[in-house]
């Protein structure tokens, strides 16, 4: 991918600031959607990003577009919305959707895009903006070999570990299944350390003794702090993503007719959590689950 190639950024939030920002420090040339849920993109515009206030106004500009945003609904809105992306893409235009979303919905924009003779493929994300910050997240990329291959080069300037998963779709399904994983060990490891809280047993000893054993691992290490200290500022995840994130790995598994028990008391658990405290963090749901019993 030269770098006279234009590239467009839906979504500059906690994640899609990293992206953008690794984007322009290699040198391409960035437009950005201006949105009341971004965050501050003064720093970006000062390195030469430009900024638009539609997404038609994006779609016509570049050549390249990144979407960074919550979820299929927002997803499916920035597609379908009156003038919105699929109206405006160009011929020969490559959608990169970094979003977590549902498999079947992607499926189906994808053969939107095609129909329009462009091209699509599922990117998503795993880590957190600290390692967006960094250019250092991992990406799960689904769709045709070949446009992966083309864009490659642009994804390595944000992401540490990018492995093709297959056809278009695989992406997202094997980011849900990823995410699973990790919330599910987020769910014990912080029932583990509610119950431990309420047996008056030092956090310190605690963790040595996970560390040491069966516990150790990534979920213990980004929930050290709150672990020790009530502080989440390492782990800024929010618990209602993470609702979000099973409720599609369900619906995923439903689809499928998959054994889903676990994902369901995982799901069932965040729920009630978020009943308490709407705006938590992940890593808060130990001092919730602490309250509960």
């Amino acid at each position: 991918m030269s770098e006279q190639q234009s590239i467009g950024i839906i979504g500059v939030g906690l994640m899609g600031h990293g992206i953008a920002s690794n984007i322009v420090k290699h040198g391409h040339s960035l437009t950005i959607l201006n949105h009341s849920g971004n965050q501050p993109v003064d720093i970006l515009l000062s390195q030469g990003a430009k900024l638009v206030d539609s997404v038609a106004e994006l779609a016509k500009s570049t050549q390249v577009i990144i979407l960074c945003v919550t979820g299929s609904p927002q997803v499916e809105s920035i597609f379908y919305q009156e003038d919105g992306l699929l109206a405006n893409l160009r011929e020969g235009s490559i959608v990169i959707d970094c979003s977590t979303a549902i498999p079947t919905s992607t499926v189906k924009l994808a053969k939107a895009v095609q129909a329009k003779k462009a091209f699509f493929i599922d990117a998503p994300m795993t880590r957190t903006p600290k390692e967006a910050a960094e250019g250092r997240l991992n990406l799960i990329v689904g769709g045709d070999e070949e446009i992966f291959l083309r864009v490659k080069p642009l994804l390595n300037c944000f992401a540490e570990n990018i492995v093709y998963a297959g056809k278009v779709g695989t992406g997202h399904r094997l980011k849900l299944i990823h995410n699973f994983v990790s919330l599910g060990f987020t769910a014990v490891l912080s029932e583990a350390v509610a119950a431990a809280r309420k047996a008056d047993i030092d956090a310190n000893v605690l963790i040595d003794i996970l560390d040491a054993g069966g516990g150790q691992g990534v979920v213990l290490n980004r929930m050290k702090p709150y672990i020790q200290s009530n502080d989440d500022s390492s782990f800024r995840f929010a618990l209602s993503n993470a609702y979000k994130d099973l409720s599609y790995y369900t619906e995923m598994t439903t689809d499928n007719h998959d054994y889903q028990v676990v994902a369901e008391a995982i799901k069932q658990t965040f729920a009630s959590c978020l009943a308490e405290k709407p705006a938590a963090t992940l890593p808060e749901i130990v001092s919730l689950l602490a309250q509960k019993g």
